[in-house]
């Protein structure tokens, strides 16, 4: 079974200005990308989940607090199950690669902070594998 996985990328800085890179980050398997812009840093989105749809994120601006909890019933999920917590800054090159089978909430630690989201299904393939739980689960108010 497929796990998490942090892609380290790098920042190089010189008096012309900064580079960001994600040098060793692979789109095989990206069908689509988008962005979330959070306005309000104490919005908590989530918790939203995928069976079969692998995501990628990686922080723009700002910073983000991610949780992800591995689904083990998709229909009636376990209300013990044990999240993974994860920072994303634009201070800090990553790339956080998710696996299909897991829920994922999300909160913005400052206004206007931005997201980008790589996802591995169309738009229409998503739509018909997306599952909502409410954001109390697995503590992800706490975000």
């Amino acid at each position: 079974m497929a796990e998490i996985q942090v892609i380290a990328g790098e920042i190089f800085q010189d008096y012309r200005g900064t580079i960001t890179s994600m040098n060793d980050f692979r789109f095989e398997g990206v069908e689509r990308f988008y962005f979330i812009k959070q306005a309000d840093a104490s919005i908590v989105r989530g918790w939203h989940g995928h069976q079969f749809e692998k995501k990628w994120f990686y922080c723009v601006k700002g910073s983000f607090n991610l949780a992800f909890v591995k689904v083990d019933d998709w229909d009636n999920p376990s209300t013990d199950l044990i999240p993974e917590y994860f920072t994303l800054s634009d201070q800090k090159s990553e790339t956080i690669c998710l696996p299909e089978g897991y829920a994922n909430c999300i909160k913005a630690n400052e206004p206007d902070s931005i997201l980008m989201v790589f996802s591995g299904k169309i738009l229409s393939e998503a739509l018909l594998d997306s599952w909502r739980y409410d954001k109390s689960m697995w503590g992800g108010e706490q975000l």
